[in-house]
C-alpha cells in the first residue's frame, strides 16, 4: 500500500507540483507565480503531500496578522484523487494556524467547485460570503460629462469613527461576512484595517445630504500579470453604489491603470448597481468559508 506523507514543502518539489498543477484551469495556474514566495514566507508554510516520496498534493497556510490564518492553493495531483490527500493537506494547515495561535482560519473556493465544498463542510467550516467579480473599463468623455459632478472624497483619520458607526448598522456589511476582499484574500474589515487603508489613501467617501452615504475601499494590485484597481468592499445604497462604482471608473487614468476589477457581495440591490454602472461580469460566484479555532 502507498504510503502518505505530509511534510513542509522544499525547492526540489517545484517541478513535479509544477506538472500537475499545470492544467488546473483553461489557462493553467498561478502556482508558479507564488511558489517562491509561499516556500519563504516566514509568515507561513508550504506543504506537500507525497506518495511514496513522489508529490501528490500541495496547500499553503499563511497568517494575515496575529489571529487571522489564511488556507490557498489547495491541489491534488489528478492521478492521485480520492486518497485522503486534500484532508491530510487540510488537517496540516489547521494544526499549523493553531500552532501560531491563529483564532479564525478562512478560505475560498469557486461556488461550483462541489467536491472541495464536500471537504470544506466536513472539516466544519461555514459560509460567511458570496461574492461575484465585475469589471470595467475607464469612462468615455460623454459618460465622464454626464456623471462629473460625482466627486466621492479620499477618507482621513477624522472620519474613522463614521465609517465603523456607518459599517455597524449597514445591512451589506454583515451580508460580507465583515470581510474585505484583495487578491483572492479575506480580511476581518478591523479598526486597524480601517486605518491602514485610510492612511494609504484607499478608502473613498460619498457624502449626500450633510451625511455619510457610500464608502468604497480599493486598491491597486496585479492580476495575472496585469495592473488593475481592485475595489474590495463597497456600500451604501443601489444608487449610491452605482456612484461610487462610476467615478471608480473615472479615476482610473489617475492611477495609470487600465481595467478596474469589483469583489462585490452577491446581493441582488449591489449587483444591479454595478449593472447600471455599466461594469461585466462572467457570472462566477465564490464563497468565503470561516472556522473559529477557539
Amino acid at each position: 500500500m502507498s504510503q502518505l506523507e505530509v511534510r513542509r514543502a522544499e525547492e526540489r518539489d517545484r517541478e513535479a507540483v509544477l506538472a500537475f498543477c499545470s492544467q488546473t484551469w483553461e489557462w493553467g495556474d498561478y502556482i508558479d507565480y507564488v511558489w517562491d514566495e509561499w516556500l519563504h514566507d516566514e509568515n507561513g508554510v508550504l506543504f506537500v503531500a507525497t506518495m511514496d516520496g513522489q508529490p501528490v498534493g500541495i496547500a499553503n497556510m499563511r497568517m494575515l496578522n496575529a489571529s487571522e490564518a489564511w488556507l490557498e492553493g489547495m491541489r491534488v495531483d489528478p492521478a492521485h484523487r480520492q486518497h485522503g490527500i486534500a484532508n491530510a493537506l487540510f488537517e496540516a494547515q489547521i494544526t499549523e494556524a493553531l500552532r501560531r495561535n491563529a483564532l479564525t482560519a478562512r478560505l475560498i473556493t469557486e461556488s461550483t467547485n462541489t467536491a472541495a465544498i464536500r471537504l470544506i463542510e466536513r472539516n466544519h467550516l461555514r459560509r460567511v460570503n458570496a461574492f461575484a467579480q465585475f469589471r470595467a473599463s475607464p469612462l468615455t468623455t460623454d459618460t465622464k460629462r454626464q456623471y462629473g459632478l460625482v466627486s466621492p472624497s479620499l477618507a482621513t483619520l477624522a472620519d474613522r469613527d463614521e465609517i465603523i458607526d456607518y459599517l455597524n448598522v449597514s445591512n451589506i456589511f454583515p451580508a460580507a461576512g465583515g470581510l474585505y476582499n484583495a487578491s483572492f484574500t479575506a480580511y476581518s474589515m478591523t479598526a486597524a484595517l480601517i486605518e491602514q487603508k485610510i492612511t494609504a489613501q484607499q478608502i473613498y467617501l460619498l457624502r449626500r445630504w450633510d451625511r455619510l452615504d457610500g464608502l468604497a475601499m480599493v486598491e491597486p494590485r496585479d492580476f495575472r500579470e496585469e495592473k488593475l484597481l481592485s475595489i474590495g468592499y463597497i456600500d451604501g445604497t443601489t444608487e449610491s453604489i452605482s456612484l461610487l462604482a462610476y467615478a471608480m471608473r473615472k479615476l482610473l487614468p489617475d492611477f495609470g491603470l487600465k481595467s478596474i476589477n469589483a469583489d462585490i457581495p452577491d446581493l441582488m440591490m449591489v449587483r444591479d448597481a454595478f449593472t447600471g454602472a455599466e461594469y461585466e461580469s462572467d457570472g462566477s460566484i465564490f464563497y468565503i468559508y470561516e472556522r473559529g479555532l477557539v
